[in-house]
């Protein structure tokens, strides 16, 4: 005999991943206005930078340098603020990766625009270089890295993807990096790792090295004395920062950034 049975659903009951009240509320778009500067001169830049529109952003900025602001200044006063909003938009989860990658551009350009106006190069908080672990072909994570490393004020020196250890060494003998990131996506490729941080004692270098990645976690990083685990891309200029304003304790980095 075939039983069946009733039962009620109360929508508000059912469990979803956003509250959908909310979400239908306060969008992406809404959420960035509330952070926006009221400044009407770096405010289109800001939103400019957010919806990573490159021309809008050349042009927000050609208006308030003919209204006589400082081109240079316009970098922490303007398309910093803007990729500010975004930084704090996917740390919340209100927006994701893509946005970030062009923002990133958006602000970058932006960049390239004040220095043919200001004549000179914004002042760089150091340099960083990011590889792909030695047979990794996979590089979007370690684009994002770079993105928004760059777009904090780091100069990166990126090594693209499938980057043989001893090539990452050599690149950290030539740069002197404050920091070096590495990402791997494939648990087979991760254990480059391990042979870049122990050529890295042997001659000497005691550099953070930042690790992340679909094939990374925490516990694997902290087992190589010089690993510091990025659990998302957007922990590597706040690393770079920490390390920048404090040293390169790796203890205290772990005791920072390490989650679980």
């Amino acid at each position: 005999m075939e039983v069946r049975y009733l039962i009620e659903i109360n929508p508000d009951a059912i469990l979803v991943r956003y509250n959908v009240k909310m979400e239908k509320q306060m969008t992406p778009e809404d959420a960035a206005e509330e952070l926006y500067p009221k400044d009407e001169m770096v405010y289109p830049i800001a939103k400019a930078i957010f919806e990573g529109e490159e021309d809008d952003v050349v042009e927000g900025l050609e208006k308030a340098i003919k209204a006589g602001k400082d081109p240079i200044s316009l970098i922490d006063d303007a398309l910093m603020v803007g990729m500010g909003v975004v930084t704090r938009l996917y740390d919340e989860g209100v927006i994701f990766l893509p946005n970030v990658m062009m923002s990133a551009d958006a602000m970058l350009e932006g960049i390239e625009h004040i220095k043919q106006k200001g004549g000179k190069a914004p002042t760089v908080k150091g340099k960083v270089v990011c590889h792909v672990a030695e047979g990794d072909v996979h590089d979007i994570g370690k684009n994002i890295v770079a993105a928004l490393l760059r777009a904090n004020g780091y100069d990166v020196v990126d090594l693209g993807r499938d980057v043989p250890v001893d090539e990452v060494i050599s690149a950290v003998e030539k740069e002197k990096p404050l920091l070096l990131t590495g990402t791997a996506l494939m648990t087979t490729t991760m254990y480059a790792f391990k042979e870049v941080n122990d050529k890295l004692l042997e001659k000497g270098y005691r550099i953070p090295f930042a690790c992340g990645g679909g094939a990374v976690n925490q516990d694997f990083v902290s087992q190589y004395e010089l690993g510091v685990y990025g659990e998302e891309a957007a922990d590597a200029p706040k690393i770079a920062d920490y390390v920048k304003a404090n040293g390169d304790n790796i203890v205290q980095l772990r005791e920072k950034f390490h989650k679980h």
